[in-house]
């Protein structure tokens, strides 16, 4: 879960980092029409909040000096769409005189298993430019989980960078980031530009946090964080009952319920190698009732574009016949779509088909994966 940036800036203040705390958010034009009637700390900076880089170069981020300006430049980022994405909410922030750009990150290394630390004395908006003509310049130090952030480690960074001079401000503002980092489950904390002031204190004046998303059910301000920008309501409504729902091709006519990410793409892969498509796929988890079940057809004909669900189980802890009741119940209730292949393996199996067989509507069933890709091209061609 990638955050935006004034989020970013909530949890620097949070976790004791120099953050900007008098950002204002606003998500919609009437709202920065009200705003600018009564903002008056100028000059300031507004920057578009969207999950991508390359906001400056594309007109995304603009300083104000006044109402009027901060309306009219307000209003042109609000139009903009930066790479793929429409921006729909702005950040104001109190305008930071510069004195030197630097650039901070702790990410998680797959290589080696465990956090690095990132650092160049150089940031901002060249920072790949950097990356790529003078990599020399960026320090790469791996951060032992057992012992966390050294301070003989900063110095050395500091020396380095020919910054000794802000060896204990850094030693104190990267330990900060570093215990948001374990405590918040990121796998990306960034800090850039990592400012240095007139006044000659550190400021993190823009961040970049990617959660883990298996993390997310710890944190509820995460979990709020990520439904407000979800778009999409069959999502959200499968949230709500703990299911993974992706939509996946708006030309596509099969709908899959499974239970397993790996079941969900073997489906996917071996239906539309056959030649059809799938409009979207749900995964259920493990232990599904047949509420659950029934609550999950429901979601997936709510995609207009599904004729068949391909219900694909093999049963665990997730009982056969509860799966085929909760169809039988959705059924009942009007909630299904034209036709079902089902694919039942595992516990109670038998007692589940028998109960799939008092389907009022086209019901097919199926011996393994391959199996139901055949009977779902029969079922079409019916």
């Amino acid at each position: 879960m990638k955050l935006l940036e004034y989020q970013a800036h909530q949890l620097f203040a949070e976790f004791g980092l120099p953050a900007s705390e008098e950002g204002t958010v606003v998500s919609s034009l009437e709202e920065l029409e009200g705003i600018a009637s009564t903002y008056d700390s100028y000059p300031s900076i507004v920057k578009a909040q969207v999950h991508t880089g390359g906001r400056g170069k594309a007109g995304g981020v603009q300083a104000v000096s006044s109402s009027e300006e901060l309306l009219e430049k307000g209003k042109a980022i609000l139009s903009l769409t930066i790479g793929e994405y429409k921006v729909k909410q702005l950040f104001i922030s109190p305008f930071v005189t510069i004195a030197k750009e630097m650039y901070l990150s702790i990410m998680m290394d797959r290589a080696t298993k465990q956090p690095v630390l990132i650092f160049c004395p150089e940031g901002g908006m060249e920072i790949n430019e950097i990356a790529e003509k003078s990599p020399e310049k960026i320090v790469r130090l791996s951060i032992l989980p057992d012992s966390g952030i050294q301070k003989f480690q900063v110095r050395y960074l500091a020396d380095y960078s020919g910054i000794p001079e802000y060896a204990d401000k850094l030693y104190e503002l990267i330990s900060n980031l570093y215990t948001l980092f374990c405590q918040r489950n990121c796998q990306l904390a960034e800090i850039n530009p990592l400012a240095v002031t007139d006044e000659d204190e550190l400021v993190c004046l823009d961040g970049k946090i990617d959660i883990d998303d298996n993390a997310i059910g710890k944190h509820a301000l995460f979990d709020t964080w990520r439904n407000d920008a979800e778009t999409n309501p069959l999502i959200l409504d499968a949230r709500s009952w703990s299911f993974l729902y992706i939509p996946v091709s708006d030309k596509g006519n099969v709908g899959v319920i499974s239970n397993g990410s790996g079941m969900l793409m073997s489906s996917i892969d071996l239906i539309e190698s056959s030649g059809m498509k799938v409009s979207s796929v749900l995964d259920l988890g493990g232990g599904a009732t047949a509420e659950r079940i029934g609550e999950a057809v429901r979601i997936m004909i709510q995609n207009e574009n599904t004729e068949l669900l391909f219900v694909n189980i093999f049963g665990g802890i997730t009982r056969c016949d509860e799966v085929a009741r909760g169809i039988v119940e959705a059924v009942g209730k009007g909630h299904a779509p034209g036709k079902f292949v089902l694919r039942l393996e595992g516990t109670r199996k038998e007692e589940g088909i028998a109960i799939a067989k008092g389907l009022s509507v086209p019901v097919a069933f199926a011996d393994n994966l391959v199996d139901g890709v055949v009977r779902i091209k029969e079922m079409f061609e019916l």
